[in-house]
Formats: structure tokens, C-alpha cells, sequence
């Protein structure tokens, strides 16, 4: 291993000369305690290090080993239900053998080398493989299969596949290649920073279902988006997350705590084990990887985990799976490439953070999408994105905030005002937006009502409309309005308080599915309908907002999922009380 010397560490950054030959993101060790760090720049035989943990007591003088190696995680059964740390090291393999504490320069295996791992082939001798093909599976939880492929820039004929037990790094296959025999393993490894290559991307048109209503009905985001969700302290942004890690329909959800508060990344580990997956009943952790990178832990690691996690997750869709990533915060991530950048003495941008700010995080929403994974059988896989983003006092004019939505497709953005009121999720339904709602018309028309897409519409418009209306109201009184304007008011709050405020705590209020939140929209609205053709016969507004059914309409939201039948009679009732 070459040898370099330590000449300057300014924090995370450490300078060291003799590093000629080396290369940008190359892995390195750092002293005689080993800490790990990257090359981020290179300047003749001087070489710019990020270092992934506390650099205190390292000097000048000091060796710096270079392994010529970039940063790869491990990709490999045993990763689901993990905890991993910014630059995957197992947190509760570590904690095991050395406490609560992260000790510098520790070494673990990131899988599990002892595990035996029963691989069922479903190739056999003789059969021609290309890159991405699956040779076999193993059950790695109750929720999901893991399926081995042949990794990227392997082609040829198996020589040997074989069903057993087997560790992670013991041969399950051989393939004669032209290059000569190639032994395949259940590891892979793979440079985080690029992209693992797939067939086609093409243009996402299924909805990744979450169950919260203001999100699957006004901003829906597809499977294989991009979604942002800014907003200040105290706002919700980590409970919506969670809520949409439980309930969203992927098969695989990767949480990246990226540089959280402690109390928020314990709040997420001991909850998280204690989730039940909705549709099955098992652990939810049986379907999820966390990136757990604490606010406390050294600032470069938080650079790192965003790849760390956005590689684990394209591991899995390539397997052919639906995979949704949360990453919160990535202002934080932004805060460590503000750090590094101002160490290096970089000319700042806007707000002192790197002028290359909106570049990285473009790269990284960009390895979302809906894809053709490698292999002859053309499967489907989709990544979606979900940042959240944490503007100081929630000013959305933030680069971090307008640099995501330049890139993202959605923009689920929080209020403060709407939190403090208790209306949760506090998604503002007048500034945020989807541009999905063409590609999804297509699928919720053929699976659920052509009518949902104008009811949308309607909805919001109402809701527009009471937001002007609320400013004449305040300046002339509410008395003042017509009995048609004073129904929008009646029915925005309808709408908002029905339909959109959703308990996240309630068993049945948590999750909604998406017939039930057509449902729920069509009877607040056949309300409003009715309620203006009976203003027209000369009914009394007083008397409509006094109607028993209004009570019922209120309560919808509390109808189980398994007695969806109820709102066929609460129709027949609503239609009865105009008759």
C-alpha cells in the first residue's frame, strides 16, 4: 500500500503530499488510527482528503495510506433490516463489540461473513447468461427475495450453479467468459458515486401510493419521481416521511437520516422495529435499509451517506423491485459540501455554498427513474426520491430549497401556519405542486374513475376560491358575501378539515387508500352541488349547513377501509335530505 505524508488538516480536511498517481474519490487511511477518508481534489502530488471521522489529534508528519480503491458499499443478502452509518458500517454489529460510540478507524465486515444464506439457482448448467440475469434467489426475509444477478460486464456460459447454504463470499456460480472463468459470488461490490447502469429509462406512469390523501390526490409523485418536501422546525417533515416509509406501496424503502438530530434518528430506530408492514403483518424492517448519520457524527460522512443509501436502493431496483428513498435532511448534506468547499478555499455561491451546489444535487435526483433493468428478461424497476430539505426559519427562497426544485417534479411544501393550527400533514395546498398528474391520468382512469381527475380540479378550485374570499371576508365581514360564496367557504372547510387533515395516530385515519379518498372527495363535492341547485330553488343556507348528514360527511374519513359500502348509503341519505 503507497505511502503518502500529512501536511495540513484543517478539520475534516487533511492535505498530504506523495500522492502522485493517485485518484479523485480514491479511499485512503489516514494515520496510524486508519481513519477513512476520500480524495476529493487532486493539485499535482498534493491530494485534498475528506475525512469520514473526528480528525482530532491527527498532525503534520503523519502517513497517509492510499488503497486505490474508491468508496463501494457491499450489495449482498443481510442488508435488509440493517443499520448502517454514513459509510455503510454496520452500527449494531459495531455496537455489539465496542459500545455506543463510534471508536476512530474501526474495520467491520459490512455483511456478514459467517451467515449461510440458502441459494436456489434458477439457471442450470450450459444456459448463456448476459449482465443483470438472475441465477438464483434467496429468501432473505419474510417480505422480500433477494435475488442474485450476474453483475455488470459479465457475459458468457455457466459452467457451475449450484442450490445450498452458502456465505456471502463463497462461490455460487462460474461463468466461462472470453476473458477466462469467472467465479460469481452473493457480494457485489460497487463505487457509490456511479450510477449502476440499466437497459432504458422511460417515463414513470404508475402513482407510488402512500395513503396520505393530500398527497395521492392533489401532488401525487410516480414511481421512479422525485419529490421535495421543504419546510421549517417543528412543521412535520420527518413524520410525513415516516408515514410515507409505512405506507407507501414500494417493496423496499432505504431511509437516509442524513445529519439528524439525535432524539429524531432514536426516534426512528426504536420506532421503526416496532412497525408492522400493513399489508403482511411482519416487521417493517424487514423491508428497510437506514442510514443512520447523526448530527454529532463528523460532517464529511453526511457527503457520503446520500451515496451510500441512493446506491443500496439501485441495488434493489435492479433486482426488479419498486424502491422508495427518504433522505432528510439534504440541507444538511448541503451544510457538509458548504464546509468542505469553504476548507478547500473555494470561491463561494450563493449563501457561502459551492457554485457546484445545484450540479450535485441534480446528480443525485437523477438516479431516480423508472427503468428496463440489464438482463435478457426485461424487468421493471422503479426508484423514487424523497428529499426533505430544512430551510433556516423556512424561507423557501433558500439555494438549497430552489436548486432541489429546479430538478424535482414535486414540491410538497410545508407551513408553519397550517402546523401551529394542527392541521397535519401542514402541506400547503396553494403553493405546492406535481407535475405528474398527465402521466398518472392514464392509470387512475383505467383503475379507478375518469371522474377523480375532474374532481381534483374542482377541489381545487374551491379551495383557490376561499383564499380570495377569506381576504374580502376579513375586510368587509362574511355577512357581506353571497349565500353561493358563503357555500365555498362552507365547502373549502369541508375540504379541508374532512378531507385533507389526516391523524397520523388514528388506526383507521393513518392510511387511505385511494378508492376510499375518491370516495371521500365525491360525497364533500355532491354536497356542494346539491347544496347550490337547492340555493337556486330559493333554499336557506342556515338550513343546509344544519343538515344531520352534514355530521356523517364529517366522520367518512373513520370508515374502514373493509366497509367502504357505507358511502352508498351515505350518498342516498345526502341526495335524501335535498329531496
Amino acid at each position: 500500500m503507497k505511502k503518502a505524508e500529512i501536511v495540513k488538516v484543517a478539520g475534516p480536511l487533511v492535505v498530504a503530499k506523495g500522492c502522485a498517481g493517485a485518484k479523485m474519490y480514491d479511499i485512503v487511511r489516514v494515520s496510524e488510527m486508519r481513519l477513512v477518508g476520500e480524495i476529493i481534489e487532486l493539485k499535482g502530488d498534493l491530494a485534498y482528503i475528506q475525512v469520514y471521522e473526528e480528525t482530532s489529534g491527527i498532525g503534520p508528519g503523519e502517513a497517509v495510506y492510499l488503497t486505490g480503491e474508491p468508496l463501494v458499499v457491499e450489495l449482498g443478502p443481510g442488508m435488509l433490516g440493517s443499520i448502517y452509518d454514513g459509510i455503510q458500517r454496520p452500527l449494531s454489529v459495531i455496537r455489539a463489540g465496542s459500545g455506543d460510540f463510534l471508536p476512530r478507524g474501526i474495520d467491520v465486515p459490512i455483511l456478514d461473513r459467517e451467515k449461510k444464506w440458502h441459494f436456489s439457482p434458477l439457471l442450470k448448467t450450459g444456459d448463456k447468461v448476459i449482465s443483470g440475469d438472475i441465477l438464483g434467489s434467496v429468501r432473505e426475509t419474510e417480505l422480500l427475495v433477494h435475488k442474485v444477478m450476474v453483475p455488470p460486464g459479465i457475459e458468457g456460459e455457466l459452467a457451475e450453479i449450484s442450490e445450498g447454504d452458502f456465505s456471502v463470499t463463497q462461490t455460487v456460480a462460474k461463468v466461462v467468459t472470453p476473458g477466462g472463468v469467472k467465479e460469481i459470488d452473493m457480494c457485489r461490490r460497487w463505487p457509490v458515486r456511479v450510477a449502476r447502469p440499466v437497459k432504458e429509462k422511460f417515463s414513470p406512469g404508475e402513482p407510488l401510493l402512500t395513503g396520505q390523501r393530500v398527497v395521492d390526490t392533489f401532488f401525487p409523485i410516480a414511481k421512479g419521481g422525485t419529490a421535495c418536501i421543504p419546510g421549517p422546525f417543528g412543521a412535520g417533515k420527518t413524520v410525513t416521511m415516516h408515514e410515507i416509509a409505512k405506507w407507501s406501496d414500494a417493496q423496499v424503502i432505504v431511509y437516509i437520516a442524513c445529519g439528524e438530530r439525535g432524539n429524531e434518528c432514536a426516534d426512528l430506530l426504536l420506532s421503526f422495529p416496532e412497525l408492522k408492514d400493513p399489508r403482511t403483518g411482519r416487521p417493517l424492517l424487514e423491508r428497510t435499509v437506514i442510514i443512520a448519520n447523526t448530527s454529532n457524527m463528523p460532517v464529511a460522512a453526511r457527503e457520503a451517506s446520500i451515496y451510500t443509501g441512493i446506491t443500496i436502493a439501485e441495488y434493489f431496483r435492479d433486482m426488479g423491485y419498486s424502491v422508495a428513498v427518504m433522505a432528510d435532511s439534504t440541507s444538511r448534506w448541503a451544510e457538509a459540501l458548504r464546509e468542505i468547499s469553504g476548507r478547500l478555499e473555494e470561491m463561494p455561491g450563493e449563501e457561502g455554498y459551492p457554485a457546484y451546489l445545484s450540479s450535485k444535487l441534480a446528480e443525485f435526483y437523477e438516479r431516480a427513474g423508472k427503468v428496463t433493468c440489464l438482463g435478457s428478461e426485461g424487468r421493471v424497476g422503479a426508484l423514487s426520491i424523497m428529499g426533505a430539505v430544512s430551510p433556516p426559519g423556512g424561507d423557501l427562497s433558500d439555494p438549497v430549497v430552489q436548486a432541489t426544485l429546479r430538478v424535482v417534479k414535486v414540491f410538497w411544501g410545508l407551513d408553519d401556519k397550517l402546523a401551529h393550527a394542527r392541521h397535519f400533514p401542514a402541506i400547503n395546498w396553494l403553493s405546492s405542486y406535481s407535475l405528474y398528474h398527465d402521466n398518472l391520468q392514464d392509470y387512475v382512469s383505467g383503475n379507478l374513475n375518469a371522474e377523480f381527475s375532474q374532481l381534483r380540479r374542482e377541489a381545487m378550485r374551491i379551495l383557490e376560491e376561499e383564499s380570495s374570499l377569506q381576504e374580502i371576508a376579513r375586510l368587509v365581514g362574511i355577512e357581506s358575501l353571497s349565500p353561493e360564496d358563503r357555500l365555498t367557504l362552507e365547502t373549502a372547510r369541508s375540504i379541508r378539515e374532512d378531507f385533507l387533515h389526516q391523524n397520523a395516530f388514528h388506526e383507521v385515519d393513518t392510511y387511505t387508500s385511494l378508492r376510499k379518498q375518491y370516495m371521500m372527495l365525491k360525497i364533500v363535492l355532491l354536497f356542494d352541488r346539491l347544496s347550490r341547485e337547492s340555493l337556486k330553488r330559493g333554499g336557506e343556507l342556515e338550513k343546509i349547513a344544519a343538515l344531520p348528514v352534514r355530521e356523517k360527511i364529517s366522520r367518512v374519513k373513520y370508515i374502514p377501509e373493509d366497509k367502504l359500502e357505507e358511502f352508498q348509503s351515505l350518498e342516498k341519505e345526502l341526495r335524501g335530505s335535498y329531496a
